[in-house]
């Protein structure tokens, strides 16, 4: 069986560890499927416009192997990978629900996904909620599992820190923050996190580093200050391998106070 890709998704998330865990999570997440001209698709979407969801069928592109055992990012048991929704299938076929916003003649924009950019699009279906809404399913393993378990706060700093970084094109830092932050934030064995002392830490985002305190009776973590992960010398070496030391020069030069060795 052959799948011709029918377009494909444009979004901010490049990497895996940008994509949310489940499209909802994400409610505010947006992107654009763009189908392939020359298939008369324009044709095929006549009437889409009048649904709120769709289904999007979609190829995990970043994956080339599979496996029987996967970690889920909620809990820590591993289960079979039919019953989980990793990527890391033996066909590398995704689905997600997705919030529609507007249709452009081959251009369909939507929120709350949880798709990497370049993402090959295979096949578009309305969401039908009498068809596809099942208030009554049980959730099998995810059952026990409660939700963000901890209330990520940013401190007036680190919005703006954000807000900063998002105009030079790290548009998926502050996400990245609190999806990871959210449920098990000190948890070294599975993340990027690292102790500073006391109830401080440090989470990792590629060459940037997410400070934070842990309250740990509250269950509140607060996202003090974004920080560069460039030592002052590594940030001065020509040798410029992620191709963004001029945006962190830029950023200590404007955040002089968060200029602190990783």
């Amino acid at each position: 069986m052959i799948l011709d890709p029918i377009g494909i998704f444009h979004c901010a998330a490049k990497y895996p560890y940008d994509a949310a865990r489940q499209g909802s999570l994400a409610p505010d997440k947006r992107g654009t499927v763009e189908l392939h001209p020359g298939h008369n698709y324009e044709q095929a979407l006549q009437g889409i416009e009048g649904f709120s969801h769709l289904w999007l069928l979609f190829q995990f592109h970043q994956n080339a192997h599979w496996k029987p055992l996967v970690q889920p990012p909620r809990g820590h048991t591993k289960i079979g990978v039919f019953a989980s929704r990793a990527p890391y299938r033996p066909n590398p076929i995704g689905i997600s629900c997705v919030r529609l916003l507007a249709v452009s003649g081959r251009r369909l924009d939507v929120a709350g996904h949880d798709l990497l950019d370049a993402t090959p699009i295979l096949d578009i279906k309305p969401y039908l909620p009498y068809a596809d809404a099942f208030p009554e399913a049980t959730p099998g393993w995810t059952g026990p599992l409660k939700g963000a378990s901890w209330q990520v706060l940013l401190s007036e700093m680190a919005r703006e820190q954000c807000g900063w970084l998002r105009e030079q094109g790290l548009e998926c830092l502050e996400d990245f923050a609190l999806q990871q932050l959210s449920a098990d934030p000190l948890e070294t064995a599975r993340k990027r996190v690292r102790p500073r002392g006391g109830d401080r830490w440090t989470l990792a985002y590629r060459t940037w580093r997410i400070r934070f305190t842990a309250a740990h009776e509250e269950k509140t973590i607060l996202v003090e200050s974004i920080g560069s992960g460039y030592s002052p010398g590594e940030r001065d070496d020509p040798d410029d391998h992620y191709k963004d030391k001029a945006v962190h020069r830029a950023f200590v030069a404007r955040y002089p106070t968060d200029d602190e060795t990783p």
